[in-house]
């Protein structure tokens, strides 16, 4: 393995779906777990800040030097599905949609809602992503990972992860997800499965700002409460600051009119924090994860 893999002074804003951000210091795009260890282990030995990104979905990177590594895992892609026994392995670069039509066309059920979500599946898990009360934290059976400390490889088993609603505990340790192994129920008939898939796909464009830069939801909902409605309530819908907007089709999505800078992004997101909380007494928490900031994560 050589530094090849490594670019140097990359700019970051085509890794993000809402195409802000600043330059990494030092980036790759491993295509195998080889490269992926590897990588792990230079920035280990080297002492440099390592930050990892799938699709960058959920992701607002400031507009500044990103010191340290940052690796997107997109490249890392092998699915391998067992469409008797229901067994699927995927790598943790392996698109979320890609993987609800592959489970759907194999008989698979149980992923269809997964088909709007442009995240992987390691971002998935580490974000314990999902929509309503579904999420691949069900599906799970075990996870191997990486230790950044140790550099040692560990397969993790479901029950020693903690799931909590857009919380797992690999935002608060040192491992790093490979892939992931997974059950899904199956024999289901494969017309109704397509069919459920297509439906959900077409539901999610029609109700979100899909075809916009965005991160996809911006806020968590509140317990017993709707990020969006309270947004609305604030009268924000259409609010724009610099080439940040609040989506008139979701309060709970921000879009960037093609000229959006991360500050006026940042700066949107804190004054929606702000007016909720002023009027309604809620802290709106971001689901959307920020790197090169002084927040608290």
């Amino acid at each position: 393995m050589n530094r090849k893999i490594l670019s140097e002074n990359l700019n970051l804003s085509s890794y993000t779906t809402i195409k802000v951000g600043g330059v990494a210091e030092y980036f790759a795009e491993p295509k195998s777990v080889e490269e992926f260890s590897y990588l792990i282990k230079w920035s280990t030995l080297n002492n440099q800040r390592c930050q990892i990104i799938g699709a960058g979905s959920n992701l607002l990177i400031n507009n500044i030097s990103i010191k340290g590594l940052v690796i997107c895992t997109k490249k890392m892609k092998s699915l391998t599905i067992e469409p008797y026994s229901g067994i699927v392995e995927a790598e943790a670069g392996v698109m979320l949609p890609t993987l609800s039509n592959s489970l759907a066309k194999n008989g698979l059920q149980g992923g269809e809602w997964a088909i709007g979500i442009p995240g992987t599946l390691g971002g998935a898990i580490y974000m314990n992503a999902g929509t309503g009360n579904l999420s691949l934290a069900k599906n799970l059976i075990s996870v191997k990972v990486i230790n950044k400390k140790t550099l040692e490889k560990l397969e993790i088993q479901k029950k020693d992860i903690n799931f909590k609603y857009r919380f797992s505990s690999f935002q608060s340790n040192d491992l790093t997800i490979i892939s992931a192994k997974l059950y899904f129920e199956p024999n289901g008939n494969l017309e109704k499965l397509i069919k459920k898939t297509k439906n959900n796909l077409k539901l999610k464009k029609e109700t979100q700002p899909y075809h916009l830069p965005s991160f996809g939801s911006v806020f968590k909902n509140p317990e017993n409460n709707y990020a969006a409605k309270l947004i609305d309530d604030m009268g924000l819908k259409g609010f724009k600051i610099g080439g940040a907007e609040i989506s008139k089709m979701h309060s709970n999505f921000i879009i960037n009119n093609s000229s959006a800078s991360s500050k006026d992004i940042y700066e949107l997101i804190t004054l929606i924090q702000q007016k909720v909380l002023q009027k309604k007494g809620i802290y709106l928490q971001p689901e959307v994860r920020m790197i090169g900031f002084d927040y608290p994560n």
